[in-house]
């Protein structure tokens, strides 16, 4: 894959050189302009020049072959051609002595001509009975050009040269903090998740620097809770699995009543590992990122059904549920499996803590575009000092009997799905408010 330097190189020195192209062909095209408009002025100021000098000297003869002056007698520059002529064609005077190159003097001012194949430019003036004549070849025109071009387009390249040279020192300069960013990536270890400390870096670059350092913090936070879980996860799943096994050997070597009690016990502690290792699949999958969007989209009321019907079997009929007399149908703004596994935990732990022959009561309240579903206990109560553990993996008050990752679901699905949970603890019992949103109809 091409390198960022490499890549910005190419599109600056492209630009770049498409803009000295542009400004050098402008140049160079008013430069030939002004090259081909002086040597016209040159032709002018010759003849012009010859006029004088014709009028300090005799009268020419006005027939015959005419009289040859050298270019120097006419103070004609180099290369040109001069030819003085009357006004009936004669030729009287010429600083060449060819013949056959005979200049054409009929039409005044410039005027482009052939003589022996090869292109002239010439210019005319009328001085009394004489016609001026000077001319110069193009190809001399052309070659005297190109060699001034060429002596103007020497620098013009050289300093786009130049100009690519310091473009792509100045990116390689300009990329020098990303190269340290690279080489301090290099040289960290694959378990080190410490923020990275480079000074000095350009401000573009420090969001960048913070972005990785606030990734590395996440990894750095998610390692942590895994580790925990795992950790905890171990500590929990091993006393019910320790308890298992004492009382299925309790149960081996026991008959009658005992044996029956030992392996009811023994069931009892099986159950509760399986619920444990729902409860902790369920937890991962909620703080991963697998998705449960199955399509299936549940009003306020089908979840808090639904919820009921999913908690504590034996002690469903002691659920009271009070239905508004006006409630939105829209459907809840989250996965359906989310919002009854949210809601379903929250009376699982309600009915955990209210005495057997007292009632859990369940009423939902909309509000705009939310549903609040408020669940209430009559237990304990929790103390002020505990109610910021309450949404910790694994913590129990020293009355529960559940595994500890209930609530600590709810949190978690209440951080995935954008809702809200608030506690409030009464002497009367704990009342949980839990808000969802509802999608717009």
């Amino acid at each position: 894959m091409m390198s960022l330097r490499l890549r910005l190189s190419l599109t600056l020195g492209a630009a770049f050189a498409l803009i000295w192209a542009l400004a050098a062909a402008w140049m160079l095209s008013d430069l030939r302009n002004q090259m081909m408009f002086s040597l016209d002025q040159r032709l002018v100021a010759s003849a012009r020049m010859v006029a004088g000098l014709m009028e300090q000297l005799p009268p020419l003869p006005t027939k015959g072959e005419g009289t040859h002056f050298s270019a120097e007698q006419l103070n004609i520059p180099g290369g040109m051609a001069c030819q003085v002529s009357s006004l009936r064609g004669e030729i009287l005077a010429r600083s060449h002595t060819d013949p056959q190159q005979t200049l054409q003097a009929e039409k005044m001012g410039f005027h482009d001509q052939m003589i022996d194949g090869a292109p002239w430019r010439s210019f005319t003036l009328a001085r009394g009975d004489l016609r001026i004549t000077t001319a110069d070849r193009q190809i001399e025109r052309e070659a005297l050009n190109m060699s001034i071009l060429l002596a103007a387009s020497v620098p013009v390249g050289v300093a786009l040269l130049g100009c690519l040279c310091l473009l792509w020192l100045g990116i390689g300069q300009g990329l020098a903090p990303l190269n340290r960013m690279r080489d301090a990536l290099m040289r960290r270890s694959a378990d080190s998740l410490e923020p990275l400390q480079i000074q000095p870096l350009p401000s573009e670059l420090q969001p960048l620097l913070d972005t990785q350092n606030q990734l590395f913090q996440r990894i750095g936070k998610t390692i942590e809770r895994e580790r925990r879980l795992t950790g905890d996860a171990a500590h929990e799943l091993r006393s019910p699995l320790t308890a298992i096994k004492t009382h299925l050997q309790v149960a081996r070597m026991t008959d009658g009543a005992a044996r029956d009690q030992s392996l009811a016990r023994a069931e009892e502690g099986a159950d509760r590992l399986h619920r444990t290792l729902e409860q902790l699949l369920l937890l991962a999958r909620v703080e991963g990122s697998l998705s449960f969007d199955d399509g299936v989209q549940c009003s306020a009321e089908q979840v808090a059904k639904l919820a009921i019907q999913d908690a504590a079997s034996g002690d469903r009929q002691r659920i009271k549920f009070k239905l508004p007399p006006k409630l939105s149908h829209a459907p809840v703004q989250m996965p359906a499996v989310l919002s009854i596994a949210a809601l379903r935990n929250l009376l699982d732990n309600a009915l955990r803590h209210t005495p057997n022959d007292g009632a859990v009561e369940l009423s939902l309240v909309t509000t705009g575009n939310r549903v609040q579903f408020v669940v209430r206990d009559h237990g304990p109560g929790i103390a002020e000092d505990d109610m910021q553990h309450l949404t910790q993996r694994f913590w129990r008050n020293g009355q529960s009997t559940g595994c500890g990752l209930g609530l600590a679901i709810v949190q978690a699905i209440v951080q995935r799905c954008g809702c809200t949970l608030h506690f409030d603890s009464r002497p009367d019992g704990l009342r949980v408010e839990l808000t969802m949103p509802l999608q717009t109809v």
